[in-house]
């Protein structure tokens, strides 16, 4: 016993009033061990519960928990071992102001995912509009989440940005979204003759829904043009370029086989001699 003791007792370092020795090693590795296996079991039994969207965002959480509840563990752990963590704390001092200083965004970031992983403000797939850019979500991390653009760029953003900034999710309500074109006819067209056909060609689009059907909309008396809009319902708002470029070739060649001019704004300019005779 006495022999055990004194293996135990066996100094590693010692500075100050900070002593290790290999009974506080040996505690701390049990201690790591055992949180490891606990945090494990924990996290299987939770994850069998949920759904397969539930569990990638329990997932996220949980490795923020992890490390959170190992820190815990080690500062418990070398208190009950006789190692007052406050001297440690002391003796580094100006490295933990200049780490804090450093991490401040880091654990902004993190905080802030937690909340996004939540109350589920973003999830993967979502087509969201952040500074003026606009992506499809591929992940949603801890610290940041990643979305592709229409361009197949990599779109990086902290998640600071979704609480401190506006956000526009495209998706969150529905998969599908109101989009729409405008365009414009010369005075004097058959506006029944322009409604019928831009109703034509957007119910032929494979990309718009029927339900609910397209719209056309009489908007204004412009300066040089009967302004209409054409409003339609999409499944994939990503690909929205794409069909709205798609949409104007038609209706630029279909008014121009039935003689409907699209004008350009024209002005007159009247130009007077100001010279008396």
């Amino acid at each position: 016993m006495n022999e055990n003791d004194g293996f135990l007792e066996i100094l590693i370092y010692k500075h100050g009033e900070i002593t290790i020795t290999v009974q506080v090693v040996l505690t701390l590795v049990i201690v790591l061990i055992a949180t490891h296996f606990i945090l494990k079991f924990a996290r299987i039994a939770v994850s069998k519960r949920l759904e397969e969207d539930g569990k990638n965002r329990f997932k996220t959480v949980f490795t923020f928990l992890k490390y959170f509840i190992f820190s815990i563990a080690i500062i418990t752990s070398l208190d009950a071992s006789g190692i007052h963590i406050t001297a440690l704390l002391a003796a580094s001092t100006a490295l933990f102001v200049g780490i804090g200083l450093g991490m401040q965004k880091l654990f902004q970031d993190i905080i802030s995912g937690i909340f996004i992983l939540v109350d589920k403000t973003v999830m993967v797939n979502d087509v969201i509009e952040i500074d003026k850019k606009i992506g499809k979500v591929t992940q949603v991390g801890l610290r940041t989440t990643k979305a592709v653009t229409h361009d197949e760029k990599i779109l990086v953003i902290p998640n600071h940005k979704f609480l401190n900034e506006i956000l526009y999710n495209w998706t969150q309500n529905d998969v599908r979204t109101r989009e729409s074109i405008n365009v414009g006819v010369a005075y004097g067209t058959d506006v029944d003759l322009v409604k019928a056909l831009l109703f034509g060609i957007a119910v032929q689009d494979p990309a718009i829904l029927n339900d609910p059907k397209p719209q056309i909309f009489f908007e204004d008396f412009g300066d040089s043009a009967l302004k209409f809009r054409l409003y339609f319902y999409i499944g994939d708002s990503f690909h929205l370029p794409e069909v709205q470029s798609r949409l104007r070739y038609k209706v630029y060649k279909t008014f121009n086989e039935n003689n409907i001019s699209i004008p350009f704004p024209q002005r007159e300019v009247h130009v007077y001699d100001s010279k008396i005779e």
